[in-house]
C-alpha cells in the first residue's frame, strides 16, 4: 500500500466531514437519538460517517472498513483495516462545547500505521507521516499552516 495517496484521501475526507459536522453544529437545532448502548448519536455522526465511508470504500475497496456508526462492520475478523469514528465526542457536540473530533486510521496487522484526527470546531488537524512523526495544521482551510510535531 502506498501511504501518501491513502493519507491524502483520509485527510481530504476528514476535512469534508468536518465541514458537514460544522454545518449541523451551527444549526439552531439538530436531531439527537440514543444508540442501543444508550450513547447519543446525531445527524452529524451519520452524515460524517456516510461521507467518510463512501469515500474510503471508493478509494480503497479491497481494505475492510470498521466504523462506529455501522454495527454490521464490528464483527469482522481482520487484522488490516480502516477504522473510523466520524464524530468522537458526540456528548460534547450535543452540548456545543467544541471538543469533538473526526478520526480515521489505517491498521496493519493490528497496529495503527496512519491516522488523521481533525477537530473542526478548533480548526486543528493532526496526521501521521509515512516515514514517522506527525504534522499539525491550524487555521481556516484556505490559510492552513502546517508544522511538524516532535515526540516528547
Amino acid at each position: 500500500m502506498q501511504f501518501e495517496p491513502m493519507m491524502a484521501e483520509m485527510r481530504r475526507l476528514a476535512l469534508q466531514a468536518g465541514e458537514k459536522i460544522m454545518e449541523i453544529y451551527g444549526a439552531e437545532d439538530f436531531d439527537v437519538r440514543s444508540k442501543s448502548d444508550s450513547s447519543p448519536v446525531t445527524e452529524a455522526d451519520e452524515a460524517a460517517d456516510a461521507l467518510i465511508s463512501a469515500g474510503l470504500r471508493a478509494a480503497f475497496p479491497e481494505i475492510p472498513l470498521v466504523t462506529e456508526e455501522q454495527s454490521a462492520t464490528h464483527g469482522q475478523s481482520v487484522g488490516t483495516f480502516l477504522i473510523v469514528d466520524p464524530l468522537d465526542g458526540t456528548k460534547e457536540f450535543v452540548q456545543r462545547r467544541g471538543d469533538f473530533t473526526v478520526n480515521i486510521a489505517y491498521v496493519v496487522d493490528g497496529v495503527p500505521v496512519l491516522g488523521v484526527v481533525y477537530a473542526p470546531a478548533k480548526g486543528r488537524l493532526f496526521y501521521t507521516l509515512p516515514e514517522g512523526g506527525a504534522v499539525e495544521e491550524k487555521g481556516p482551510s484556505a490559510k492552513r499552516r502546517a508544522r511538524p510535531l516532535r515526540s516528547a
